[in-house]
């Protein structure tokens, strides 16, 4: 694990590494949390440690359970479905207005999360796609140029949710879908880059519903 760096806000340093640590699976869902290792791994006291869990557990991505601590909080499928609902309008929102606000350089960066893909007629790397897909959505949210948005997705941790269970589509079904939304950003095009955005995430909300029954 990392280290905290010198003369940093360290409970928002360790807040932000937690974070990341179960965005990427690192800390997986029903795992317990030992704050003793996670301390030690940190390089930081128990005291900062606990503050950030009891704010991580505001944000449902951690649970205490009484006499038993802290655990990585896992998602039911009824709560899954919820965070899509509100994906579908915060992203579909959000992508329309990178292709109305965002400067040429961001949109080529967004692009680029899945020209390796793109370009690429050999089997998709199924990790490696689940990595370009959360930076993808991620950026497009970052970069949209509404502080308002930007700031409901990160209190709301809807990415971190998103992904607890990993890709609810095969790449091969979603490519086509992210390519879609790439060429309305290139375009310029507001109304087609929400629309496009609007049913690809539609379609896992659906996929998720269809596990379900």
């Amino acid at each position: 694990m990392a280290r905290a760096p010198e003369h940093i806000d360290l409970t928002s340093w360790i807040h932000e590494e937690l974070k990341s640590q179960i965005l990427e699976h690192k800390l997986k869902p029903g795992q317990k949390i030992i704050q003793e290792e996670v301390a030690e791994d940190l390089g930081v006291s128990r005291t900062p440690l606990l503050k950030v869990l009891q704010i991580l557990e505001a944000e449902f991505l951690v649970e205490s359970k009484p006499r038993r601590g802290y655990y990585v909080r896992e998602i039911s499928n009824k709560e899954m479905i919820d965070v899509f609902d509100c994906r579908e309008v915060l992203e579909g929102l959000a992508a329309r207005l990178v292709a109305e606000r965002a400067n040429d350089s961001e949109i080529e960066t967004i692009k680029n999360c899945f020209s390796q893909f793109i370009e690429s007629d050999g089997p998709i790397n199924e990790e490696e796609y689940e990595k370009a897909d959360q930076r993808f959505h991620s950026l497009i949210s970052k970069v949209c140029n509404n502080k308002m948005l930007a700031r409901l997705e990160m209190i709301g941790n809807v990415h971190i949710l998103a992904y607890q269970k990993g890709l609810l589509r095969p790449p091969e079904e979603t490519l086509s879908e992210h390519k879609k939304i790439i060429t309305a950003l290139l375009n310029r095009n507001g109304e087609e880059a929400e629309r496009a955005m609007r049913i690809h995430i539609k379609r896992s909300r659906e996929s998720l519903k269809e596990k379900i029954d």
